[in-house]
């Protein structure tokens, strides 16, 4: 491949394009979107903000914590002595689960079709309802999921997966039916630098009578692909119908290639990539590349385990990456709601991002900020030198080690 001379596109005769020195674009095809990948900036000397790392030793209990076990929340209610995971309505909701609005006259239309109002969707909104929950993943207040045994972790999956039942149903039921529209999101923010409220090992799944924005687009380009992708590769496995599968043929050529891969289970079938167009330095994608899976639902139990192993496995080397509490928002994306047996067949194929801020050490973040809230995102180190710094570090983790 030749360089461009200059900016109006003309190839460089004499220059071959090396993807760790030159700047590029990358594209995310589950977004439609491109990242500028800047591998010469990783250089340039920070004097920006730093952030004061995380020292502090916590106790196995708080008494003051409203996570732990038989303490009060702020809420007022008292957390039963849990043993294992818990699971509780969030005291502070993002969303209402109470009926629907009806919409006055007097209100600007939600409808931006309506020709006799050009200037509708100016101003266009809408109504939604759905609730928060909160899942505690341990009784302990000092641990993580990184510090968690693999079946600590297997039943924290197994409650991801009771939750995503239990609220699909809920928003099936009080929505429509079998049709009803409705997406459940499950995430855990870890670190005070990403917005949590407390220490304890804690997530979130918060249910939502539309899907939003960014599993909509994934969902879209996803359906997209198998739709309209040429046949792939005789190896690669096949998604619904035997149609390709836009994110296992990708995870397929991931495990082939190597260089991006961090870690992988292989009787199972999960990996875990720093993916090619990645945003954030240590972004981390987690996924199955053995068959397509659409849900939470459809794991196999063989599999559960396997994606409790990765986990804690990924989450093991990030803290060892700069001998932290490493911080993170997680997220998963999935079939918006639990396939129903009448249709069991989805485009959507579940998988994990990982979005941690750390860029040089535990004191430096990365922004997003300036020409990637204008332009489009851009990055300096690439995702295959952040996944051999990933694979550098040991598997134990460093508090185990100093013990």
């Amino acid at each position: 491949m030749t360089l461009s001379n200059g900016v109006n596109g003309t190839a460089h005769p004499t220059v071959t394009f090396e993807p760790n020195e030159h700047p590029h674009r990358r594209y995310n095809p589950l977004l439609g979107k491109h990242v500028l990948v800047s591998p010469h900036r990783t250089k340039r000397p920070w004097k920006g903000q730093t952030e004061a790392p995380v020292l502090t030793k916590l106790p196995a209990y708080d008494p003051e914590c409203y996570l732990c076990p038989g303490n009060a929340r702020s809420g007022g209610d008292r957390n039963p002595k849990y043993t294992e995971t818990f699971v509780f309505e969030n005291d502070f909701p993002a969303l209402l689960s109470d009926p629907l609005p009806s919409m006055p006259d007097i209100h600007p239309s939600s409808d931006s079709s309506d020709s006799s109002n050009p200037t509708a969707s100016f101003f266009e909104s809408r109504p939604v309802r759905g609730r928060c929950k909160v899942i505690c993943f341990h009784p302990r207040h000092d641990l993580t999921l990184a510090r968690m045994d693999e079946e600590d972790i297997v039943h924290v999956v197994e409650g991801w997966r009771g939750i995503y039942e239990e609220e699909g149903a809920m928003l099936r039921s009080t929505g429509g039916g079998d049709e009803a529209e409705g997406h459940v999101q499950i995430f855990e923010n870890r670190g005070a630098m990403m917005g949590a409220s407390a220490p304890h090992p804690h997530g979130q799944v918060w249910s939502l009578s539309y899907v939003p924005d960014e599993p909509a687009t994934t969902l879209y380009h996803l359906e997209k692909h198998a739709q309209t992708a040429p046949e792939p590769p005789a190896d690669h496995p096949r998604g619904p119908d035997g149609r390709p599968s836009l994110l296992v043929s990708y995870a397929w050529e991931e495990v082939k290639r190597k260089e991006r891969v961090v870690e992988i289970d292989e009787d199972s079938g999960w990996v875990a990539v720093v993916p090619f167009w990645a945003t954030w330095p240590y972004e981390i994608l987690l996924l199955p590349y053995k068959r397509h899976i659409s849900s939470l639902c459809g794991l196999t139990p063989e599999e559960t385990r396997g994606l409790a192993k990765v986990l804690k496995r990924v989450l093991v080397r990030f803290d060892n990456l700069f001998s932290c509490p490493f911080p993170y928002s997680m997220g998963i994306h999935q079939a918006p709601l639990p396939p129903l047996a009448s249709k069991p067949d989805s485009s959507a194929s579940i998988h994990f991002h990982f979005y941690p801020p750390l860029l040089r050490s535990a004191s430096v973040r990365k922004f997003l900020v300036g020409f990637e809230m204008l332009g489009e995102a851009q990055r300096d180190l690439t995702p295959e030198q952040a996944a051999e710094k990933l694979r550098s570090v040991s598997d134990v983790h460093y508090l185990e080690r100093q013990q």
